[in-house]
């Protein structure tokens, strides 16, 4: 399961509220952003939430594909942000507060830590693979990759 089946809408129920409409709690499930982005969704939120939700949108949603937002992107770009979050120095709970703070928006710190340890076992095994195939620099690459997540 990827991280971003992971990440929840903070305060859902009271943005469904504003909506009036019901709103699945997943910030990535395909009705929340037809529920969002569709329409006059966003009008009917209040600024603040309104904020965060376009700031959500342009930072995760903005893509050139055909199939936009249903494409992948979205969930790629989240993911690099919450690899550069841990790269920053930031750990798992920091992660939740910053992802909270900037988009409203959340996740378990456990599912955080263990998307992070899948990273770090990602890039060993990049580093292995690179070292094994004559890749010297994609193998620092990894190295490189997998002291940043690893603190």
């Amino acid at each position: 399961m990827a991280i971003t089946d992971k990440i929840y809408v903070k305060n859902h129920r009271q943005i469904a509220s504003q909506l009036e409409a019901s709103l699945p709690k997943g910030a990535f499930s395909g009705a929340t952003l037809d529920l969002l982005f569709t329409g006059d969704g966003i009008a009917k939120l209040d600024s603040a939430t309104r904020d965060r939700v376009l700031d959500f949108a342009e930072d995760f949603l903005d893509c050139d594909c055909d199939q936009n937002p249903y494409c992948g992107c979205p969930e790629r770009k989240f993911a690099r942000y919450l690899l550069e979050l841990r790269a920053e120095g930031l750990g798992p709970n920091a992660i939740v507060d910053v992802m909270t703070d900037d988009y409203l928006v959340y996740a378990y710190t456990g599912d955080v830590r263990s998307f992070l340890d899948d990273s770090i076992r990602t890039m060993e095994a990049v580093e292995t693979l690179a070292d094994v195939d004559g890749h010297p620099e994609m193998a620092d690459r990894a190295r490189r990759a997998k002291r940043d997540l690893s603190g």
